[in-house]
């Protein structure tokens, strides 16, 4: 089933915060670098793009000189309106050097459920594919509450899988600071067993979910199960892998056995979990 992958070309790739970033919430310009050029490696061979990038209230602490993140929603929404032009910043930095043209989308709820909106947006969308530009979306957090308060929208988990639905995807790619799903949490059972291949989500399914890891991020694998599970039932498939090396990128197309894969109703085996032995 894994080699269905190698035949994806139209992916969205969601990364996470705690990818682009260090443990005290500095911006990895490192990270950054690799996945502009990867992504536009990818496009460059006949793939069609989108990012999905969470960070911006990462990148706003960074400069502000902040150490927590900030607890007030007008404070939040404050630190994401200065980080968001700086990730934008940053990311134009470095696909430019590869000569990759990109595109910002600010995205809120309101946009995805009304149907003159959301067709406003999706014709944008498959028009800057069309372009051969690579768009970035995000949630506009310094005007909707929706993400930074967990409501609604709630995190860019959610938001990779609605994007991947308006755009049609062939996949979803999650990368955060979680390998995939495990059978049960690695931080109580060492022992615990990295699930390979989820065919079908159900409540056996969400109980081993845990909830947010990450101090800077919002989300956590319930909110990346719920997304896949969201992406089966429209046919488009789902891989959850850690971030740390941006290059396994590379090896989620190429089939290998990287993290959780989700399948779809076509794909689906009457095993519909297996674990990594």
């Amino acid at each position: 089933m894994r080699s269905e992958l190698k035949k994806a070309n139209r992916i969205v790739i969601k990364i996470g915060t705690s990818s682009i970033t260090y443990k005290n919430g500095k911006i990895n310009f490192k990270k950054i670098e690799q996945l502009s050029k990867i992504l536009t490696d990818l496009k460059n061979s006949g793939k069609e793009i989108v990012l999905v990038s969470s960070g911006a209230i990462g990148a706003g602490m960074s400069k502000l000189g902040l150490k927590s993140k900030p607890v007030e929603l007008r404070e939040k929404q404050a630190v994401a309106a200065v980080g968001q032009g700086l990730l934008m910043q940053f990311y134009e930095k470095f696909f430019n050097e590869y000569n990759q043209t990109i595109a910002q989308l600010l995205l809120t709820e309101d946009v995805m459920t009304d149907h003159i909106k959301r067709r406003n947006v999706e014709n944008t969308f498959f028009t800057l594919l069309d372009m051969g530009v690579i768009p970035i979306a995000n949630e506009n957090d310094s005007v909707s509450t929706d993400e930074i308060t967990g409501s609604k929208i709630g995190d860019n988990d959610t938001l990779s899988s609605m994007v991947a639905i308006l755009v049609k995807a062939d996949l979803l790619i999650m990368l955060s600071d979680i390998d995939g799903l495990y059978e049960s949490a690695p931080a109580i059972n060492p022992n615990a067993k990295l699930i390979s291949y989820v065919g079908r989500v159900n409540e056996d399914i969400y109980k081993i979910a845990g909830g947010a890891d990450s101090l800077i991020g919002t989300g956590g694998m319930y909110t990346k199960i719920r997304a896949a599970e969201n992406l089966m039932k429209n046919g488009i498939r789902t891989v959850i892998a850690s971030g740390e090396n941006i290059n396994i990128i590379y090896s989620i197309l190429e089939g290998e056995e990287i993290g959780t894969f989700f399948g779809t109703a076509e794909t689906g085996a009457e095993e519909y979990v297996r674990a990594i032995q």
